[in-house]
């Protein structure tokens, strides 16, 4: 969906931005995210940056206490509840700033982010602005670059624009690195409390029942660093899958994406086609999800292996989208156990 640019608005005085980081034993990443932010373009005096944070035990705490006595326009405030959205709230609450920007400890922004974020709130009349993700990975092991590679394809995201980009600016369903008006916090509330996870998912969308529209600038760069390894990389994705499901035990309606529920249906289907093939005997009947989705697989990996040129890349590139859909579907799976033990749990106590 395309938008058009409001270029009737023209604010002399420049807002102040407060930037909000949600933190909890980042030691390995938060120096560069606070750089960047503190190194950015948009005028000093107008700018404040919060962390909340959840009571690190890694030397995160002591990182921050050292930026704080250098920069006065970062302030530390503390999170017992050791949860994102008890952080984002309680930044939110302390914060000054006429519009919010949200970063997560694992990102770094261009030093013009904070400055587009604003000019395109303005020029665009959105009520959330964020921009094209760029994954990285902290180190250089074996699957490291397939990662990367994974989580920017629509084969790997669907139509996650953030993370797939877009040559304008469109309206999109959810961004990373949102910045809003202030006034929306008021107008629909705080961040969901009871969701630990995929609380940014059911904020965009109450945002949007309520009328808001959400912009995706590919001009705001902003990076973000994922699990580099197999390992961590199957345990983020199930958990990812995890919080995909358990938002509908809290909250009313449909609150994800159907991008979110595909792997759910995919691991539900595998499964299915396997029981009704030793069910019947009848072997074809196993490969009746698992063929396409591995012609499926096999295609957007060899694709995306040319174009970097690497042979190798085409090895890994099916084991990491495997990964990725797997993990993530088995979490949903999961998540959905949860849901329903959480609701008996609730008409029990009825």
């Amino acid at each position: 969906m395309e938008l058009e640019a409001n270029h009737l608005k023209d604010n002399p005085v420049t807002p102040k931005v407060s930037v909000i980081i949600p933190c909890r034993d980042e030691a390995h990443f938060i120096d560069q995210c606070l750089e960047s932010v503190l190194a950015s373009e948009y005028p000093p005096d107008r700018l404040e940056v919060i962390v909340a944070d959840g009571i690190s035990s890694d030397g995160t705490r002591q990182r921050l206490e050292w930026h704080a006595t250098r920069d006065t326009r970062l302030r530390l405030i503390d999170n017992p509840a050791c949860t994102t959205p008890q952080a984002l709230n309680r930044a939110i609450a302390a914060a000054q700033g006429e519009f919010i920007l949200r970063l997560d400890a694992h990102a770094w922004i261009a030093p013009d982010y904070i400055s587009r974020a604003v000019q395109n709130l303005e020029e665009w009349g959105a009520d959330c602005v964020g921009g094209a993700m760029r994954t990285v990975t902290p180190d250089a092991g074996v699957f490291a670059k397939a990662i990367r590679i994974g989580l920017s394809q629509r084969f790997g995201v669907g139509n996650a624009h953030f993370r797939t980009g877009s040559e304008q600016p469109r309206s999109v369903d959810a961004v990373f690195g949102a910045c809003w008006r202030r006034e929306i916090f008021e107008q629909i509330g705080g961040f969901d409390e009871r969701l630990e996870r995929s609380q940014d998912i059911e904020f965009s969308t109450r945002l949007r029942r309520a009328g808001g529209t959400i912009l995706m600038s590919p001009e705001m760069k902003i990076h973000y660093y994922a699990p580099a390894t197999l390992a961590r990389f199957w345990r983020h994705n199930w958990s990812n899958g995890v919080w995909a499901i358990l938002p509908f035990a809290h909250v009313s309606g449909m609150v994800v994406r159907w991008r979110h529920l595909m792997p759910l249906a995919l691991v539900v289907g595998l499964a299915g086609s396997m029981a009704a093939a030793a069910g019947t005997g009848i072997a074809w009947l196993a490969w009746m999800i698992a063929g396409p989705y591995l012609a499926a697989n096999c295609i957007a990996s060899a694709q995306n292996a040319w174009k970097q040129r690497s042979m190798k890349l085409g090895l890994l590139l099916p084991v990491v989208f495997a990964s990725l859909h797997l993990a993530y579907g088995v979490g949903s799976l999961w998540g959905c156990a949860r849901w329903m033990a959480i609701c008996i749990k609730r008409k029990a106590r009825q």
